[in-house]
């Protein structure tokens, strides 16, 4: 038994970073195709958000050892910031409400 194993450190092994940074590699390369083609509107935002998201939670997964975390630390971790996101689309649901409806009241 080695001394880190005693210790209670576990030890990844080095090919998971590698096919990890490889897919990373990959990600990012669609996210510079996107431009190269020239997508454009919701499918160029869509594609980019897509891969930076992926690129996003494999980083936090892998590196950040969030994979082998107990299921709470995670759930502790990642809840709030999407409550936030849920917060801020509805404010921005409700932004949109609030401009349109002054449009409506200040053109008469």
């Amino acid at each position: 038994m080695s001394t880190d194993t005693a210790k209670g450190h576990q030890q990844h092994p080095i090919g998971l970073y590698l096919k990890v940074w490889i897919l990373l590699f990959v990600l990012s390369t669609f996210s510079y195709m996107v431009d190269y083609f020239q997508f454009h509107g919701m499918v160029r935002w869509g594609l980019i958000l897509i891969f930076m998201i992926l690129k996003a939670g494999f980083i936090v997964a892998i590196f950040m050892h969030m994979a082998w975390e107990r299921l709470a630390l995670i759930f502790a971790i990642l809840l709030p910031p999407l409550a936030v996101l849920v917060l801020v689309g509805l404010m921005s649901a409700e932004a949109d409400y609030t401009f349109i409806t002054r449009q409506l009241f200040f053109a008469k």
